[in-house]
């Protein structure tokens, strides 16, 4: 059983049931905490026996030492390890449900925290965005082995399967980037705008992957690309090989000629979102996991606009390769700064079903709930 022998209760653990259950501490270790029954009872009441397993010196409130021990109880991986919190992290999140910044968390306060942060925590409902695994990007046109990091993009594909196979996420994305053959982005359509004086590069001098500047109004700065996912090709579906589950949710983007879009959240000049910002609001998505091609480029500007839309945000390491090994490090450095983790695919299924609880995306979740009144 996860947290046997620790020094506090293991007050969360995945089970069946519809509501956490507290599992009895069998070791004392702090001679304030006391040993916690099991409990299995209704949500309202697991709720009012959390506050009063936490409430330590029973005065009806938690204060932040309490709070502490909370946040050790609910951030432990499934082996029942504790993930260390900085106490200033910790501080910070009993801050967001101390509300009337009395210095103590009541009853009242303890709802608000436990419907929108806890039961989020322990039962997150989790989608996966598998982006733009699509034949030009792993033997096409745009054969991302090819390009400066040398990366093999079929081999997202097995570690892909797996996961859609033995993982119950809440809904499954398919992004396909799907572009009229006009587009902004293939140089050989560099003729068909006017490239700004400001530019790196000339319409004359630029070359595949080089960056340009295009007239406005406003200028607009754009990676050239070999022309690739041309709408209705062979290079533009998804590989073969690649699992496509039932009721799979796809998403179109890079479909106006003008705009190029990386992230499957929005354009990359935030003109106009996408259907995936209203399908995860319907699911009432709270976890994305992001995985696929390319992770420097899609993959990295989808993982950067789930967290700014607030999501706790994973980005599947194994699942994803790039285009160039320079920026695939800041990607996962873009990613860990916002309150995001890195993750191999094996440790998915834990945390979709909640048994492994990272701190970091407790915290982020903490911190969207700032301004949201209890």
């Amino acid at each position: 059983m996860p947290g046997v022998g620790t020094d506090i209760p293991d007050f969360y653990r995945n089970t069946n049931s519809a509501v956490p259950i507290m599992a009895k501490q069998s070791e004392k270790v702090d001679e304030e905490e006391s040993d916690i029954d099991q409990y299995d009872v209704l949500a309202c009441e697991a709720m009012d026996a959390c506050f009063t397993a936490f409430d330590k010196n029973g005065d009806g409130f938690l204060d932040e030492r309490e709070f502490s021990l909370v946040c050790r109880a609910l951030f432990r991986n499934d082996r029942g390890k504790i993930y260390n919190v900085e106490p200033k992290k910790v501080h910070e999140m009993f801050t967001v449900f101390d509300k009337n910044e009395d210095g103590f968390i009541d009853r009242q306060e303890f709802i608000f925290c436990w419907n929108q942060w806890i039961k989020k925590i322990v039962r997150p409902i989790s989608v996966i965005l598998v982006v733009d695994v699509q034949n030009d990007f792993i033997s096409g046109t745009l054969n991302i082995s090819h390009c400066s990091a040398k990366q093999n993009g079929a081999e997202v594909i097995e570690p892909i399967n797996k996961l859609l196979d033995t993982v119950d996420f809440d809904a499954v994305v398919y992004s396909l980037d799907w572009h009229p053959s006009d587009h902004v982005s293939f140089i050989d359509n560099i003729h068909l705008r006017k490239v700004d004086s400001s530019s790196p590069k000339s319409s004359e001098e630029a070359k595949v992957y080089d960056t340009v500047i295009f007239e406005g109004p406003p200028p607009m700065k754009q990676r050239l690309w070999p022309r690739h996912c041309v709408q209705e090709s062979w290079g533009a579906e998804l590989h073969k090989n690649l699992k496509v589950v039932d009721n799979a949710i796809k998403v179109y983007k890079g479909t106006n000629p003008d705009v190029d879009s990386y992230s499957v959240f929005w354009d990359n000049k935030k003109l106009s979102d996408t259907t995936l910002c209203s399908e995860l609001k319907q699911r009432n998505a709270t976890d994305i996991y992001v995985c696929g091609l390319a992770y420097d480029v899609c993959v990295g500007a989808t993982a950067a606009d789930s967290l700014a839309s607030g999501y706790r945000t994973i980005l599947i390491d194994d699942c994803s390769r790039g285009v160039d090994l320079e920026d695939i490090e800041q990607t996962k450095k873009n990613v860990t700064s916002h309150n995001g983790v890195i993750v191999d695919s094996s440790q998915v299924k834990a945390m979709v079903e909640g048994r492994d609880r990272r701190p970091e995306l407790g915290y982020k979740l903490a911190v969207e709930l700032k301004n949201v009144k209890a």
